[in-house]
């Protein structure tokens, strides 16, 4: 039986995927399949599946089952223009075949209980242009059942959506010109390649297909990146059927918050992450970002809405039926960074339809998904204000009461580190120069350290949810960033202000500047708001701090953006803990790890799982160009 309790690069050089033999659990025995047809696993993006074949008796016997190495390999071996960063996408598996896209731009079918690949299909994305803020890379593709062969939609970083035949991998001729849509035309102001294009698998609802998108952070001319508008498309056709104006047009609602008319310039405020939908409803939940330029507004003066906001809209229609906005007039790159969770909870002994939205500040913002009504109050609170020459912030942001932040914010006595009183004073003799505050201290010219900074907090990978029980789990990380801005030269901009310099900020020898853990993950009941566990994720750099003839902290966790997969007893995270690529179980009432596996590369996107033929599998994609694999385990 190879590569027992251990997927090391001697041992396996296959795909990852965990297998498991089922009958564990009475309650599996005569289930034969389960589905993940969502990126997120359902419509919801719960990240769940009801299956206990892998269980607390017998996660520490996973082995590889099989490995797929994607046609991205091959093409880093011939082809030096091939550039690609870390492998992000999730599959998605439907009547026993899995499907994923690649860093590169190509799209694959491969047998869930084999690893035998059916068909790639190349979209040629990598060859046009490279995605809009990263080397290329992507996330995943859609599933929809059209009656006949099944339909898988990717939307490329290049911009162009495609619809292809399920079983054949051929572009679908009755889609679009050809199987193709171009979604950077129709958007009301010019764009090409590398200002915008797609990373995210659309979220198809009802038969329609919604499409968000992801556009440069980079470019520094107000009227130079195109709207993030999201459009609905026939899932046959393709004929558009809506677009709704994530910066509102003249005569809509929310117009008046882009003073001096700035909605005619401003740029982005796009959903590059993930959506979630209610099937029963029809609503479909889209998380914004922040408009240009992520850090002086005082171009677009006002709220800005629809940016840094929840909104939900009628998918037939792509009519908006609430919105929440979650961060006013943003300066803080805090743009939603994750699929919102809908989940039934029962709070005070009242019925709730919600959904939760996690945020990279480290707020769960709790609310009705019918109305957008908050579950327990959000209160505004008043915040620290700009002095940036021709800058207005707003005078408050939004504060949820319940639940708790999941992550510490801002830099105070709180957060800093405080191993030895001679670190804390170090620290703080490395921050004197700039300023720092509470959440939402504004940049400045003096240049300010953002905690939770822009990366998160949460991160793309967003939580996950029982539907059983109503707790969500989320992974998160704490790194503050140093913003500082400046006068552009003449002819460099024509923004006020501009990003002088953006990093992670370190602290006295090397350190982190704040207390750990530095990577968490965070157990809330959402039927009564309150935290059930936190644990450090990782032991990070827990041997260095005894190095350095301090007392041993226990696990401090370890930096990085890794999802959360939920089955009916477990909680698997992967992580690159330093330099060991694990996945991780916990028991899910505790937090307790119950086994650690090695991966032969870094985990680097979220895994799902499913069962396939009385068999479960767990599949995770590893690697970064120009080794790139999925990979697969089961039970002996």
């Amino acid at each position: 039986m190879p590569c027992r309790n251990s997927w090391l690069p001697g041992l396996c050089t296959l795909t990852f995927s965990v297998v498991a033999v089922v009958g564990a659990s009475a309650q599996d025995a005569p289930l034969r399949q389960q589905d993940w047809r969502f990126y997120g696993s359902d419509a919801a993006s719960s990240k769940y599946v009801p299956l206990a074949g892998i269980n607390a008796d017998n996660v520490s016997e996973l082995e590889v089952a099989w490995v797929w190495d994607t046609p991205d390999n091959a093409i880093f071996r011939q082809d030096d223009r091939a550039s690609a960063g870390e492998y992000k996408s999730t599959p998605i598996m439907v009547d026993g075949v899995l499907y994923v896209s690649t860093s590169l731009g190509q799209v694959a079918a491969i047998d869930a209980a084999t690893g035998a690949q059916r068909w790639v299909f190349d979209t040629g994305s990598w060859q046009r242009g490279r995605h809009p803020n990263f080397n290329n890379n992507h996330r995943g593709v859609s599933w929809w059942d059209d009656g006949g062969d099944g339909r898988i939609f990717m939307a490329a970083n290049d911009g162009l959506l495609w619809s292809l035949n399920a079983r054949t991998g051929q572009p679908d001729q009755s889609f679009g010109d050809e199987g193709i849509i171009d979604l950077k035309q129709g958007l009301g102001r010019d764009t090409r390649i590398g200002l915008y294009g797609s990373i995210s698998p659309p979220l198809i609802i009802n038969g329609m297909v919604v499409v968000g998108s992801s556009i440069s952070d980079g470019p520094l001319f107000q009227d130079q990146l195109p709207p993030g508008h999201v459009r609905g498309f026939d899932a046959r056709t393709g004929e558009q059927r809506w677009i709704f104006h994530t910066i509102p047009q003249a005569g809509e609602p929310g117009v008046e918050t882009w003073e001096n008319e700035a909605w005619r310039t401003a740029g982005a405020t796009n959903v590059w992450t993930t959506m979630s939908a209610d099937p029963d409803t029809g609503y479909v939940y889209l998380p914004t970002s922040t408009p240009n330029n992520d850090w002086y507004g005082g171009h677009r003066l006002g709220d800005n809405l629809h940016a840094e906001s929840l909104v939900a809209l009628d998918s037939a229609s792509g009519e908006m039926v609430w919105h929440f906005q979650v961060v006013r007039h943003g300066l803080w790159d805090y743009d939603l960074p994750a699929a919102p969770n809908l989940v039934d909870i029962t709070v005070a002994g009242r019925d709730i339809k919600a959904v939760a939205q996690v945020t990279k500040q480290g707020f769960v913002f709790v609310l009705d998904r019918l109305t957008g009504e908050p579950v327990w109050p959000i209160e505004d609170r008043p915040v620290p204000q700009s002095t940036v020459p021709g800058e207005r912030s707003s005078p408050t942001q939004p504060f949820p009461t319940r639940p708790a932040p999941f992550e510490p914010q801002g830099i105070s006595d709180a957060t800093l580190i405080d191993f030895t009183p001679a670190l804390r004073a170090q620290a703080l003799d490395l921050i004197a120069d700039v300023d720092y505050g509470p959440l939402y201290t504004p940049p400045s010219e003096r240049g300010v350290i953002i905690f939770p900074g822009y990366s998160g907090g949460a991160t793309w990978t967003g939580a996950a949810t029982d539907p059983e029980t109503g707790i969500m789990y989320i992974p998160s990380f704490s790194v503050p960033r140093f913003v500082r801005l400046r006068k552009p030269e003449p002819g460099e901009s024509d923004f006020g202000y501009i990003r002088d310099r953006s990093f992670s900020i370190e602290g006295p020898q090397g350190l982190p500047l704040i207390k750990p853990p530095y990577a968490r993950i965070t157990a809330i009941d959402l039927n009564t708001g309150e935290h059930r566990w936190m644990v450090p994720h990782g032991e990070g750099i827990r041997q260095r701090i005894i190095d350095l003839g301090i007392d041993d902290p226990g696990p401090v966790g370890s930096f990085g953006r890794h999802g959360p997969l939920l089955t009916r007893s477990l909680l698997f995270v992967a992580q690159l803990d330093g330099s060991r690529p694990v996945l991780r179980s916990y028991d899910k009432t505790s937090g307790e790890v119950l086994s650690e596996l090695d991966l032969p590369l870094p985990p680097m996107g979220t895994p799902m799982s499913y069962m396939v033929d009385g068999k479960q599998y767990i599949v995770m994609a590893v690697g970064a160009g120009p080794v790139t694999r999925l990979m697969a385990g089961s039970l002996p």
